[in-house]
């Protein structure tokens, strides 16, 4: 069955002061008065969150939702793969419609984490790796910082293309408003940042961030009865990579993205030229790179002169993170997989406002940990 999406919204990033309830409501609503549907018409509501119990202390927030926004009584479940909560979240709402169990799905994205300290926010996070890389206290960002260096030795590769990515998102963002920075940046100002991880500074990596966003499901020929242009599902894939990354054959190809990647394209039927625009999940400016290369819109070792070049960019052939991305527009855990989606949805209904892009068909691929988990989704306008 052909799933389409109905409608999509997500609130501001950034740091906010209503709770996981409170942003999860925001979205939920939204999303639903932009797919012209009442909250009595769900039957399946996932609710896409890594870890609010241990940042507020609330679980269960799948249940509270169905009650705040008068769901009940839909079928509410929680979909949980760390930092890629959301793009799981997106393959159980597309299965749920593929499949024939619901008729109408809503997929909420949240995840509240600026009311701790940065210490606090990144235990929580850093306790998505193995037990052993934790307990020698290696972090999300320490592995992002190994992986750069090998990458750029490897490749031969100048330290500051990678600057050129931030560049590119923050730009990004300024046109976003719901994005969490509003704040251009230069080369420079990113090479002299702080270090955090050399060769990594601070503007390589993204924000501690709060923020919701939500997506509706449907079969296309429902959809047909509500609008006359909507965005389908055209393919998704998931795959899984060492939980240990020493055990990584080679720390510089995203076995999990590929492997996802090669799902998501046979699936539709298409290949890495034929896609228009794309949110990749640049955590770290690094990865955003190394997502390129995986997914074969690049050579190995030649990702980063995409941005350079300004392949990547607004206008260039293959415009990535016009949202601003995590980098910029900021990263909420469970929700960022979701907004990566409607960032696409609003691109392909051309609705992105001054980001806006040529586009008919785009690409998302939201990754759990370091490579971990990887869910990847492409999405096509149907007219």
């Amino acid at each position: 069955m052909d799933v389409a999406l109905l409608g999509g919204a997500m609130t501001s990033f950034g740091s906010r002061d209503g709770w996981v309830r409170d942003l999860a409501s925001e979205a939920a609503l939204a999303c639903l008065d932009d797919a012209k549907i009442a909250p009595a018409d769900i039957d399946h509501l996932y609710v896409s969150n890594m870890a609010s119990g241990e940042f507020e202390g609330q679980t269960g927030v799948m249940n509270a939702l169905a009650h705040d926004i008068g769901a009940v009584p839909a079928y509410a479940q929680r979909v949980g793969q760390t930092s890629a909560s959301g793009g799981a979240g997106l393959y159980a709402a597309w299965q749920s419609v593929a499949s024939g169990a619901s008729e109408m799905t809503l997929l909420v994205g949240v995840e509240k984490m600026t009311h701790l300290s940065t210490a606090d926010a990144g235990d929580i996070i850093a306790s998505l790796t193995h037990s052993v890389e934790y307990s020698h206290g290696v972090t999300l960002p320490s592995f992002a910082g190994l992986t750069a260096r090998a990458y750029l030795d490897r490749f031969d590769v100048p330290r500051e293309s990678l600057a050129h990515v931030a560049v590119k998102n923050h730009a990004n963002a300024c046109k976003n408003p719901d994005a969490q920075f509003h704040k251009a940046v230069d080369v420079e100002t990113v090479l002299s940042s702080p270090v955090v991880a050399d060769p990594l500074r601070l503007y390589d990596y993204c924000p501690i961030t709060d923020g919701s966003a939500a997506l509706v499901f449907c079969p296309a020929s429902l959809a047909r009865e509500y609008t006359d242009e909507f965005v389908t599902v055209a393919g998704i894939g998931g795959a899984t990579d060492t939980h240990v990354v020493h055990e990584r054959a080679d720390p510089t190809w995203m076995g999990a993205v590929a492997d996802s990647a090669r799902q998501t394209f046979e699936m539709a039927g298409c290949a890495p030229e034929e896609v228009d625009v794309a949110e990749l999940h640049d955590m770290v400016t690094v990865l955003e790179v190394l997502q390129l290369e995986a997914f074969g819109f690049a050579d190995r070792g030649e990702g980063w002169r995409l941005a350079v070049e300004g392949t990547t960019a607004l206008d260039g052939d293959l415009p990535v993170n016009t949202s601003g991305g995590l980098k910029a527009r900021g990263h909420p855990l469970g929700a960022t997989g979701v907004a990566q989606a409607v960032e696409i949805y609003r691109q392909l209904l051309g609705n992105a406002g001054d980001r806006q892009v040529e586009a008919e068909r785009g690409l998302t691929c939201n990754v759990g940990g370091f490579g971990n988990c990887v869910t990847s989704a492409l999405f096509e306008v149907d007219t």
